[in-house]
């Protein structure tokens, strides 16, 4: 959050994260989102490039609150960053600094994304993951696995 004072803008602190060294990582990371990334706009236009409309964005009706989901044909879809979720295909860099804080961090991550795959796959959701790595080589790859359990439900 950056309040306006006399010499400008000035960050203030919500204590979550370590202050990092350098001024630049802190507003870098500021700048991330949790909805509406790249990746997901990229697979969501791919979505509807195949006809594969009338899903739901980050819907808080079901369990997780997928980033894309079915109702109807109770498939919920996450789109992971390769980063935070820490991607098993392309082994994401870590950070340097703070190590420990981070490690838990990511640790935190993959823990709660498992718990939200196992509870919406108890209540009979198909649940998918989509990397970021992944959708920027091969969407379409994607979509056609999501069709093929689209048209199966």
């Amino acid at each position: 959050m950056y309040l306006n004072s006399n010499k400008g803008y000035q960050y203030i602190r919500d204590g979550r994260a370590p202050i990092p060294k350098k001024e630049i990582t802190s507003r870098i990371m500021s700048a991330i989102k949790a909805k509406n990334t790249k990746p997901e706009l990229i697979l969501r236009k791919a979505l509807r490039e195949a006809g594969l409309r009338g899903y739901r964005l980050h819907c808080k009706k079901v369990l997780g609150r997928p980033d894309i989901c079915y109702l109807n044909k109770k498939i919920a879809i996450f789109v992971n960053g390769c980063y935070w979720h820490r991607c098993p295909y392309c082994n994401p860099s870590k950070p340097k600094t703070h190590i420990r804080f981070w490690s838990n961090k990511f640790r935190n991550n993959i823990e709660r994304d498992k718990r939200k795959h196992k509870e919406l796959k108890s209540l009979g959701w198909k649940v998918l993951t989509f990397w970021e790595c992944q959708i920027n080589k091969r969407v379409f790859k994607l979509v056609d696995k999501l069709m093929i359990e689209y048209n199966s439900r």
